[in-house]
């Protein structure tokens, strides 16, 4: 299997471990187990003791009754036995291709992207078809494009919402009317759900699964619950067909997932509301500094996000995003992602989601190296 290489992973690999600013992790800032305890009002020493009784077996093939309830819940019409936990939400959206797409398949997906969306199903030779999300339409899917791209018939249909690296949140008017196309040609809408409930409202945000048959929706513990060390995520579909067909490849890929990363996700999906005010609070404090900090910069724009934990900030300087981040690592120790991971040039992806000292502290280096440029 040819695959091209993974833009954004390599980026962060090669630098995020020596940042001194990471303002390019896309997780809301990590919480540790002791905090987790705190959150959910657990009494540490009862779940540790009980933990390490087990004898580390496979555990529960499937996934722990507890563990699947609670994902369950993230949803309006998900029963239990309607989800497939997988090893993150990478795993999750990689098993649905590997699950459902055979070479030849034509499958619509969007850019800019989390890559793996078009990356796979183009590494296992299906015919791929790229709508590109234009900043002036604020990213969001042109309704009248896709379905010129769905002429002829189509596998699949790929979405993320919110939507990486923009922020943007689809309006679910605009879902119903990607979903009448997707149903008119009885194709699966895989929609990477990774950041859904990290909005700047308080309304309640959609799922796909819960709006269309053939919906199939990846989320993770990572993002949203701050949990990234828990490799845990999961694909929710109410697709009978497509359920038979991921089980069965799971016995060869995957098997199960780990009884510990288990446990520890089921607790936090049982406190889910605690951590999901915790890092509303977050997101939403902190996007307010970052909107700030672009009014004062006059090289740069954006559109504002509406949801998720990452914004797609444009500059106005001569130089590519690789060399302009790289200079910018070396010189003040800022981390960002170069907008070309997603195909977007003069751009960077921020991630704003950090603790608050980090991302303030950084956007000021980032603004001291911007003059350095204007200077030379």
């Amino acid at each position: 299997m040819n695959i091209k290489p993974f833009a954004v992973e390599e980026w962060m690999n090669a630098y995020e471990t020596g940042a001194k600013y990471n303002i390019a992790e896309t997780c809301v800032d990590s919480i540790s187990l002791d905090e987790l305890f705190e959150l959910s009002g657990t009494d540490k020493d009862a779940f540790l003791n009980k933990l390490c009784a087990r004898r580390l077996t496979y555990g529960a093939i499937e996934g722990s009754s507890d563990l699947k309830e609670g994902i369950a819940s993230l949803y309006r019409t998900m029963a239990p036995q309607e989800i497939v936990p997988t090893h993150g939400a990478s795993g999750g959206n990689h098993h649905v291709f590997y699950s459902l797409i055979n070479p030849g398949d034509k499958v619509i997906s969007i850019m800019p992207s989390y890559q793996q969306l078009y990356s796979i199903p183009a590494s296992l030779g299906a015919d791929v078809k790229i709508m590109h999300l234009k900043k002036e339409n604020g990213y969001l899917p042109d309704v009248d494009e896709l379905k010129k791209l769905a002429e002829g018939g189509v596998k699949m249909i790929c979405l993320n919402n919110p939507n990486n690296p923009t922020g943007a949140l689809i309006p679910e008017e605009i879902l119903q009317k990607v979903i009448r196309i997707a149903r008119d040609f009885d194709a699966y809408l895989l929609v990477d759900e990774v950041y859904r409930h990290l909005i700047q409202s308080d309304d309640w945000q959609p799922s796909i699964v819960d709006m269309y048959e053939k919906g199939i929706s990846t989320s993770s513990m990572s993002k949203v619950f701050s949990l990234a060390g828990v490799r845990l995520g999961w694909i929710a579909t109410h697709d009978k067909d497509a359920l038979k067909q991921m089980w069965s490849h799971r016995d060869y890929n995957l098997i199960s997932c780990g009884m510990i990363d288990d446990a520890i996700a089921a607790l936090a999906l049982k406190s889910k509301e605690a951590i999901l005010k915790r890092n509303k609070k977050i997101i939403r404090e902190n996007l307010a500094v970052l909107d700030e900090w672009i009014e004062k910069e006059p090289r740069l724009s954006y559109v504002k996000p509406e949801a998720g934990t990452t914004a797609l900030v444009y500059y106005d300087f001569p130089v590519d995003s690789y060399t302009l981040c790289r200079q910018m690592y070396d010189a003040c120790g800022a981390f960002v992602t170069p907008g070309d991971c997603f195909d977007e040039p003069c751009s960077m992806r921020i991630g704003y989601a950090a603790d608050r000292d980090t991302l303030e502290k950084g956007l000021k280096a980032m603004s001291t190296f911007f003059r350095s440029l204007e200077t030379k």
